[in-house]
C-alpha cells in the first residue's frame, strides 16, 4: 500500500473509531503495515477497497481498531515523573489518606500494555515510601484493552532493555534475573491487578487516589471522546486525587475540578484540599 493513500485511508476511518490522525501522526506507518497485512488476508486490492469492505461488514471496525493499538512501554518511562512520584506526589497523597484515616491507596493505571507502569508504581512505593507509611497499604488496578499485553503482564518477564531506567539498587531488588530476561518478584506483583478494559468505552469503578492515564487517551482518541474522559477521570477521583498524563501531552480543556500540580510533568490534582503550585 502507497503510503499517500494509506494516510488519506486513516484519516477517514480513525475518526470513525474515536481517534484522531494527529495522535497517528509519528507511528501511522505501524498502523499502515498492519492494514497492509489485512488486505492480503483479505484479497482486497488496495485502501479503497477495504474502505467499502468495512461499509459492507460493520463487524470490522473492531479488527481495525485493533490495528492502531501502539503499546510503547518501559519501567520508569519518563523517570522524571517517577522521581516527583516518589519525591513529591505519594508522600502527599499518603499523608492526606492518614488524615482522613485511610488504610489504603488505590491507583489505576490506565492502557498498562505489559504491566511496565503499574508495576513501576509498586517499585517506589515498596522501595521509597512503605517503610515511611508503615499503616497504610496500597492497591493498583492495571487496564489495558489488549489481553495478549495483559498476559505478558501476568506472566511478568522482560528483556533488559526494558529496565534501562529502573535505579540500579532496586533492579537487584525487585527482579529476578532468568537467563537474558528480569521477572517481577512476588512482593512487587502482589498489589497489582490485571483486568481487561478498554478505555474507549467503559472506565472501571472509582474512587482513586491516583489515576495514570498516560500516552493514549490524550494523544489518540479524538477531542470530544478527550472531553468525554476529562469529566468521567474527574468523577473517578477522590478530592485532593492525582491524575497524570503524559508529560507532551495537553488536556482538551481547563475543567473546573483539575488543578495544576506539576504541570510540567502532566501531573494536575482534583480540587478538595490542597492548593496548586507549579
Amino acid at each position: 500500500m502507497r503510503e499517500a493513500s494509506c494516510i488519506a485511508f486513516l484519516k477517514w476511518a480513525l475518526p470513525q473509531v474515536g481517534l484522531t490522525w494527529s495522535g497517528f501522526r509519528r507511528v501511522h506507518r505501524q498502523v499502515c503495515k498492519r492494514v497492509a497485512k489485512r488486505l492480503g488476508e483479505l484479497r482486497l486490492s488496495d485502501s479503497e477497497a477495504y474502505r467499502e469492505y468495512l461499509e459492507r461488514h460493520p463487524e470490522e471496525w473492531d479488527r481495525f481498531a485493533a490495528f492502531c493499538r501502539i503499546p510503547i512501554s518501559r519501567f520508569f518511562r519518563d523517570r522524571a515523573v517517577f522521581d516527583c512520584l516518589g519525591r513529591e506526589i505519594l508522600p502527599a497523597l499518603a499523608d492526606q489518606a492518614i488524615s482522613e484515616g485511610a488504610a489504603m491507596l488505590r491507583f489505576w493505571s490506565a492502557g498498562c500494555a505489559a504491566g511496565e507502569e503499574p508495576y513501576s508504581m509498586s517499585i517506589v512505593w515498596i522501595c521509597e515510601l512503605s517503610a515511611k507509611f508503615p499503616s497504610l497499604s496500597i492497591e493498583i488496578l492495571a487496564t489495558d484493552v489488549d489481553e495478549h499485553q495483559l498476559h505478558r503482564a501476568r506472566i511478568g518477564l522482560y528483556r533488559g532493555s526494558s529496565l534501562r531506567e529502573v535505579p540500579e539498587p532496586w533492579r537487584k531488588i525487585a527482579f529476578e534475573q532468568r537467563g537474558q530476561l528480569y521477572e517481577i518478584k512476588d512482593a512487587f506483583r502482589a498489589p497489582v491487578t490485571f483486568e481487561q478494559q478498554d478505555l474507549s468505552r467503559f472506565l472501571p469503578v472509582g474512587a482513586f487516589d491516583l489515576i495514570l492515564c498516560r500516552n493514549l487517551a490524550f494523544t489518540y482518541f479524538s477531542s470530544e471522546r478527550q472531553l468525554e474522559l476529562v469529566r468521567q477521570l474527574c468523577a473517578e477521583l477522590k478530592p485532593g486525587a492525582t491524575l497524570v498524563i503524559g508529560n507532551r501531552e495537553r488536556l482538551p480543556a481547563s475543567p473546573d475540578c483539575l488543578l495544576p500540580w506539576f504541570p510540567r510533568l502532566g501531573v494536575f490534582r482534583k480540587s478538595g484540599t490542597m492548593a496548586a503550585q507549579e
